[in-house]
Formats: structure tokens, sequence, C-alpha cells
């Protein structure tokens, strides 16, 4: 079965967000540090067994999945470039999920209300940078 899903590399913090995200979404998380696996041939670099290889949360309607950046990497998280749209059949949810990343340190980018279009809309970036869209369909 084909699935798509997201995937955010972050700068040494992907623990801390991925134990944020599940917080507010709530949904099964799996952590993997370059710890827990054996060590690996002809990788360029010497992991920090800290480091997160692989963050997966299982959340209702999708998952998120990501890590940390390899050593040298400097994404650029935070822009509008790109947004996780959340879509929902609950304003009074979609409110409660954008004001627990507002309260965790985010920040409303986009008014959540009706948009153009009929349905409720909103935009919000969290503490870590990464902007999430929320849509309730009319």
């Amino acid at each position: 079965m084909a699935n798509l899903s997201t995937y955010i590399a972050f700068l040494g913090n992907a623990k801390e967000a991925f134990t944020h995200y599940q917080d507010v979404f709530g949904g099964e998380l799996q952590l993997m540090s370059y710890g827990d696996f054996p060590p690996m041939e002809g990788m360029p670099f010497t992991p920090d067994p800290d480091t997160i290889a692989h963050a997966q949360l299982d959340l209702d309607g999708g998952t998120i999945t990501g890590g940390d950046a390899m050593p040298g990497e400097d994404y650029v998280v935070q822009g509008s470039i790109y947004s996780l749209l959340y879509t929902l059949d609950d304003v009074d949810k979609a409110r409660e999920l954008i004001q627990k990343l507002v309260d965790a340190g985010g920040s409303i980018q986009m008014p959540f209300e009706p948009a153009p279009w009929g349905a409720t809309y909103g935009q919000v970036f969290d503490k870590f940078g990464v902007m999430w869209s929320f849509d309730v369909p009319a």
C-alpha cells in the first residue's frame, strides 16, 4: 500500500520536536537514535549516538516523520514555502490544536477564520519554525 508522509530534518532537536508534537496532537511516537543501530559501514560521518536517526508520529489522519539533520547541514526550517496541512472536521478541535501550538511558543501566521472558499482556515508557526495550516471544510 502506498503512503505519503512528511519528513522534517531538525537541527539537533528532533526528539524535543516530536515529543512536543505528540503532546499537541496525540498519536503513537517511535524514536530511533543512531545509538539504537549497529555500526553502519560506509557512513560519511560518525553520528552522535544520541541524535535521532528516525522519528515517526502516527496520528489521526496521517504520519509525520523526521530526524536530526546530518552534520554540516544547516537547513532553514522557518519559512512559508511549505506547511503541514491538517484538515479536520471540527472547528473547535482545530482551534484547540492551534492554541496548544501558540501556548508552547508558536505564533499565528494567519488567523483561523472563515475563508473566501467557504472553509475555516488559518496558519501558525510552531516553536520550531514549522508552519502548520489548519483547514476545516464548510
